[in-house]
């Protein structure tokens, strides 16, 4: 999987904050807990936060994550663009 995370601007492990937007009908937050929990057992879960938008339709979440190496961070990004309750990721 090529997405161009280029390993000379990175130093693992790191602290990543990871960012996912959907519709607001989903749970959101436990989806993005449930994939990283998958791939980072350790992640604690006070570590995340929800947005909504104006209008209501949409949410944003975000999770620092203690990521240990590029395949952790590839995976998990991976995992995240798979589901279907997920718009985007950053």
């Amino acid at each position: 999987m090529s997405n161009g995370i280029n390993e000379s601007l990175w130093e693992f492990p790191c602290e990543h904050n990871f960012k996912v937007m959907g519709l607001s009908q989903y749970p959101l937050t436990e989806v993005v807990i449930e994939v990283i929990k998958a791939h980072a057992p350790d992640f604690d879960e006070s570590r995340i936060s929800e947005k909504s938008s104006s209008s209501g339709k949409y949410v944003s979440v975000t999770a620092h994550v203690h990521v240990k190496d590029k395949q952790q961070l590839e995976a998990i990004y991976y995992a995240l663009d798979k589901r279907d309750e997920v718009y985007c990721t950053l």
